[in-house]
């Protein structure tokens, strides 16, 4: 079900609401009887703003939790990388962490140098930045909802408001006695969706800072990562190398003895 269904979904309840509010005591003036006095059209804005809320929170803990499992992978990675001093010792351990976003940077190198029958560190450094990219898009995924929330909620809510404010004066234009007594019930309905539309941004735009700089201080681990790794690369390439080199002298004297 899409959001369009399902506000509609919640429509027929907002306007039997509508009709059973009539029966409230007319002195009353709390929260509630705001919202359910409100017009169907600030109803309808005060559900769109709900929805959002609802997903935005939905987000936030979603990227909490993700986050935080990402930075203690990560950090038990970097321990483990830094007490290995051969490749094949990363590799073995690499399973491990899985959820680490240096786990599949490191998955990528592996698959490159599979590829390659001579070391191109140029190639495997471009794999790398590939593979960071990717992680980095995966922890931002949905963010931008959390972005949409804090910059169109408010105007929601203010939509809400004017539409309200109109019906108001509208009222007021049609009654017999025109007075601040008879459009202050009318102005009050209308700012709830004001209100409804800044409580909805507020936790969007905290978590989306919040956790957009986290992901950052990810990325700039993995780049940081991505450098010490080639280098890593080109330091055994280098001992293999050399030990090649060795063994070469040790070979063609057992050629000759031979």
């Amino acid at each position: 079900m899409n959001v369009s269904e399902l506000l509609f979904s919640f429509l027929p309840a907002f306007f039997l609401l509508q009709e059973q509010v009539a029966q409230i005591d007319n002195s009353s003036s709390s929260l509630l009887y705001l919202i359910l006095r409100s017009s169907p059209i600030a109803k309808a804005v005060l559900l769109i703003l709900l929805l959002f809320s609802i997903a935005s929170w939905a987000i936030i803990f979603t990227k909490a939790r993700a986050t935080k499992l990402a930075e203690r992978r990560t950090a038990e990675f970097m321990r483990s990388f830094e007490s290995s001093s051969r490749w094949a010792e990363l590799m073995a351990s690499v399973s491990s962490f899985s959820g680490s976003p240096l786990a599949a940077i490191l998955l990528a190198a592996n698959g490159e140098l599979q590829k390659q029958s001579r070391l191109n560190i140029d190639a495997v450094g471009r794999v790398m930045q590939s593979a960071a990219i990717g992680e980095t898009t995966r922890l931002e995924k949905s963010l931008s909802l959390l972005a949409s929330t804090a910059s169109a909620s408010p105007f929601i809510g203010l939509f809400g408001t004017v539409v309200g404010i109109i019906i108001a004066f509208n009222g007021l234009s049609q009654s017999t006695t025109a007075s601040i007594q008879a459009v202050a019930p009318g102005i009050a309905d209308a700012l709830v969706a004001t209100a409804a539309g800044i409580a909805a941004a507020i936790p969007a735009v905290l978590g989306y800072n919040h956790y957009l700089n986290r992901i950052r201080i990810l990325a700039a681990e993995m780049d940081g990562f991505s450098l010490r790794l080639l280098n890593f690369i080109e330091r055994e390439a280098a001992e293999n190398y050399g030990i090649q080199q060795q063994q070469r002298p040790q070979r063609a004297h057992a050629d000759r003895l031979g």
